[in-house]
């Protein structure tokens, strides 16, 4: 028997083959890294508003304290905070430490409460310089500065 009769040519097709319509496995590869995408994306935000509520909630925790030492764990919150986003500011002291404080904010201070942030740190505990009304300014500073700043 002869079968070369019933051969046919083999006919190319006239365009190219398109990539579209993608297969199912395509469209896995891309939602996946799609969703891995948006996972960093919401990890860093997630962290930069966690840092941001522990340092308002240490403030919080620290309103029940008398005023000096109030102050000063302010001041050290100040300085944590710059410990990771400022590091040159970690050293200074005095004037120095507000001018920077405050070079980095759009709020403003007192003398009263520039006096405060200075040197809460090193006053005695029973230190009755400072009213509850100074430590709640500072406070709402602190919190302003947090939130410019984190």
């Amino acid at each position: 028997m002869d079968n070369l009769p019933e051969l046919r040519d083999i006919h190319l097709p006239v365009e190219g083959v398109s990539i579209f319509p993608l297969a199912l496995g395509w469209w896995g590869i891309l939602i996946a890294v799609l969703l891995l995408l948006f996972m960093v994306w919401a990890i860093k935000v997630i962290r930069k508003k966690s840092k941001k509520l522990y340092a308002k909630y240490l403030l919080n925790k620290f309103a029940k304290e008398n005023t000096i030492e109030s102050a000063a764990k302010m001041s050290e919150i100040l300085r944590r905070i710059c410990l990771k986003k400022y590091p040159q500011a970690v050293v200074l002291s005095g004037n120095d430490w507000t001018d920077f404080i405050l070079h980095k904010t759009s709020k403003k201070m007192n003398e009263k409460l520039i006096d405060l942030l200075q040197t809460a740190p090193y006053r005695a505990k029973d230190d009755l310089t400072f009213s509850e009304e100074d430590i709640a300014d500072l406070r709402k500073f602190c919190f302003d500065w947090v939130g410019e700043n984190l």
